[in-house]
């Protein structure tokens, strides 16, 4: 045998070996297509299709980094359970607060239906300061709300230093009609932990309705409160003017007597003015006056007073990265004596 016919035979055996293995050869499934995140801009930037659904969902929140301070009788900003006096037990305090929210809307032939959650979590020295909680969570569909959020009382006017409500976050049902120039809602709110006397060991309801309108640059709101447990009530209105570069802001409030939406006084009136300095900073100062106080958690009393005079400068380091400074003036006047404090913060935020 020549060289030439061994190689065509090794040739034609390793032809048949290889065909003999290449039937016998298990073939890899071809995967899947990826889907790829797809953004949804029918409710706004942000928002993303969930994979496989035609549900949006957008996450946001912030990281804050917040000193507080205040006298030895009045304590820090913020703390405390009068809202006229703020009382604590330290001259400053800092927290840092962590906020994380989801949204998840779905175009349907009711409307939107839209699922909130909204998370906080807060960090500091002392464990007692320490929590985690829901803070809102919502079920909204056609302009009915249920579930627990804030209600219309939780707004304010422009800056930090004013107080225009009392119990704001509660378990409600609630129905807003928003027509463009008008506006109307009403909700039904569980009442629970706003009573000193038994410790929030009751539940009850209140009543909430609210109507407003837009034209131009002016805005007013009329709001209004029933607290069943205490079968008493409070009115309050907003009115908001585009003047110059920035916007004054005039609201009132008055009390039958201290009840879940408004504890302070019997009444007050406050007014801000955000002044826009450059895009960048924002400067507000405001003044406030309560009248017939709630000192001491008992009701209202005559001829005590309470001026408080304030400003907040905003800044915008960088887009998505605030500082927020605040500082007001508090006098108060009773038949038995006068008294006055200094309260405020410092701010560090991060929005995303």
């Amino acid at each position: 045998m020549n060289i030439k016919s061994l190689l065509i035979g090794s040739a034609a055996a390793l032809a048949a070996v290889s065909g003999a293995q290449a039937a016998d050869a298990i073939v890899a499934a071809e995967p899947e297509p990826m889907e790829y995140v797809r953004v949804c801009d029918a409710f706004g930037t942000g928002f993303f299709y969930i994979p496989g659904t035609e549900t949006c969902l957008k996450i946001g929140g912030f990281v804050r980094f917040q000193t507080g301070f205040g006298s030895d009788d009045f304590g820090t900003y913020g703390q405390g359970f009068l809202a006229s006096g703020h009382r604590g037990h330290s001259d400053w305090d800092s927290f840092t607060l962590v906020d994380v929210n989801f949204d998840a809307r779905t175009d349907t032939e009711l409307g939107t239906l839209r699922s909130y959650i909204n998370l906080e979590l807060r960090g500091d020295d002392s464990s007692f300061d320490g929590y985690s909680v829901i803070d809102e969570a919502f079920i909204e569909l056609g302009g009915f709300k249920v579930g627990k959020f804030y209600s219309w009382w939780d707004s304010g006017i422009n800056g930090e230093t004013d107080s225009l409500g009392n119990e704001t976050n509660f378990n409600s049902i609630a129905y807003t009609y928003d027509g463009g120039t008008w506006r109307a809602g009403l909700s039904i709110d569980e009442l629970e932990n706003t009573d000193p006397v038994d410790l929030g060991l009751h539940h009850d309801i209140g009543v909430a309705g609210t109507v407003g309108f837009s034209i131009g640059g002016v805005n007013l709101d009329v709001l209004g409160g029933y607290d069943n447990f205490a079968e008493e009530g409070a009115i309050r209105a907003i009115l908001s003017v585009d003047v110059g570069p920035g916007a004054l802001q005039v609201a009132g409030i008055w009390a039958s007597d201290p009840n879940a939406y408004w504890a302070a006084s019997e009444w007050t009136v406050a007014a801000s003015y955000a002044f826009k300095a450059t895009e960048k900073l924002t400067i507000t100062p405001a003044v406030q006056y309560f009248d017939n106080l709630n000192l001491l958690g008992g009701g209202f009393i005559d001829d005590t007073h309470q001026w408080r005079v304030g400003a907040t400068v905003g800044y915008e380091v960088v887009s998505g990265l605030n500082v927020l400074a605040t500082a007001d003036w508090n006098k108060i006047d009773t038949p038995v004596g006068n008294d006055d404090f200094v309260r405020g913060f410092l701010r560090l935020q991060r929005n995303f």
